[in-house]
């Protein structure tokens, strides 16, 4: 992969488009988590109810924690032990954190991504993306570029080429202040 990927992906990203990208498991699909209307147009393309909320990905702690209450000592030791890596924490938002990426929850999901070419995306978009599997609602996860061609065939502005990690599942979820595993 190549910067000249990460310019592009970034070019859409800042019009509002939706690109797909490899992760530890699976193509995601994301978008600026700030663009109201590059969600609700993620949302539709995957069939998916806001309500569920969505995870949001990250090169490290400080692109996240605009979104988030101030975590404890505790909970900060906790979950920067599984940073980064393929767990997801729903953590207390901040009050102004918008419906639409917290659904009906006061949690947010989000996760310090170890794969490379996602962190590599979030340093060069400067924060963090929304991140949600490449398929369509309750259908299989989608595992390589040329099946996001063809799921989503020109719906989609830009694909990140390159391998997913090894993990067969995607990234376990974890409520940060239960320590509940929602999804393993």
């Amino acid at each position: 992969m190549t910067t000249w990927h990460l310019k592009q992906a970034t070019r859409y990203l800042k019009t509002g488009g939706i690109i797909a990208y490899p992760t530890e498991a699976v193509y995601g699909l994301g978008c600026d988590p700030l663009n109201e209307k590059a969600v609700t147009c993620l949302l539709a393309l995957k069939q998916r109810a806001w309500q569920k909320g969505l995870i949001l990905i990250a090169a490290d702690y400080s692109q996240l924690s605009p979104f988030l209450d101030p975590l404890t000592a505790t909970l900060e030791e906790q979950i920067f032990a599984t940073w980064p890596g393929p767990v997801t924490w729903l953590i207390p938002a901040k009050s102004n954190v918008p419906q639409w990426l917290r659904g009906k929850s006061t949690k947010l999901a989000v996760r310090v991504t170890a794969h490379p070419i996602a962190k590599a995306l979030c340093q060069y978009w400067r924060g963090p993306l929304v991140s949600t599997s490449a398929n369509i609602s309750h259908q299989p996860p989608v595992r390589t570029a040329q099946k996001v061609r063809r799921t989503f065939a020109q719906r989609i502005d830009y694909i990140v080429p390159g391998p997913i990690g090894e993990r067969q599942r995607p990234s376990e979820i974890r409520d940060a202040l239960t320590n509940t595993v929602l999804r393993f």
